[in-house]
């Protein structure tokens, strides 16, 4: 599995996954939510409200995942993961830890060979991007290494982890954690 950290727009990759930053209520928001939302149209807020009504009724989880068609995207699938807020005290790096876990679960369930991730939680869920990238980047080569503590979901077909990142900055993070 290679695993990289690059400078982009996460809406414009050719990944099989994009993982989106969502809030609990899967109907949009700001930063990468509303970005995602926007690039894949009308028809995502669509597939996000019947989570909702089916699924995840009170919201969902934070700390996990749910997944629907990527629609305009370029990638074919879409898994919204609730990062911890660390403003409003969620501040457990297991619950990050398991949005990046759960994440690659859905992704391997679905046959995708590639996916590409935020920084969940270091924009306005507040938490430190060097703390993002430590725990992400642990995730990733936890799964690289078969090594993940779940002996049923191994990287199963997952060639391409990629770390999409608003700065600089978060990318420079994101290769120290990854070195």
């Amino acid at each position: 599995m290679h695993i990289e950290a690059v400078r982009g727009d996460i809406t414009e990759q050719d990944v099989d996954v994009v993982v989106n930053a969502a809030n609990s209520t899967l109907l949009g928001g700001g930063g990468v939510d509303g970005a995602i939302h926007r690039a894949a149209g009308p028809r995502l807020l669509e597939a996000c409200r019947e989570l909702r009504a089916t699924r995840f009724p009170d919201g969902l989880p934070t700390g996990y995942s749910a997944i629907t068609p990527g629609f305009d995207l370029p990638a074919r699938w879409v898994v919204h993961t609730v990062g911890p807020n660390w403003h409003a005290g969620e501040r457990s790096s297991s619950l990050l830890a398991h949005c990046f876990g759960s994440s690659l679960e859905l992704a391997v369930d679905v046959g995708a060979h590639s996916i590409a991730f935020p920084a969940v939680s270091a924009g306005a869920y507040g938490w430190d991007v060097d703390e993002v990238a430590r725990v992400a980047a642990g995730i990733a080569a936890a799964w690289a290494n078969g090594t993940d503590g779940d002996a049923d979901a191994n990287p199963s077909g997952i060639e391409l982890v990629r770390f999409v990142l608003f700065s600089d900055e978060a990318r420079a993070a994101f290769e120290r954690a990854l070195a």
